[in-house]
């Protein structure tokens, strides 16, 4: 799971394997694979970084090479 912040600063974890694309209007927006769509502070860079960072650490490289 990683975390990300709402526009009004609260904070919560999301799964990373659920996110379908990340969309930049002015704020980024996650588009789910359940179709829901997730507006976030952290910009696309930050999330993709928390992404690698969460699959580097459950692992899911190493299936990758």
């Amino acid at each position: 799971m990683i975390k990300v912040s709402r526009l009004n600063g609260t904070e919560y974890y999301i799964n990373p394997h659920q996110i379908e694309s990340i969309e930049i209007h002015p704020d980024t927006t996650l588009l789910m694979l359940s179709g829901k769509k997730v507006v976030i502070k952290e910009g696309v860079l930050e999330v993709i970084e928390r992404i690698v960072a969460y699959r580097r650490q459950i692992g899911a490289f190493k299936n990758e090479e």
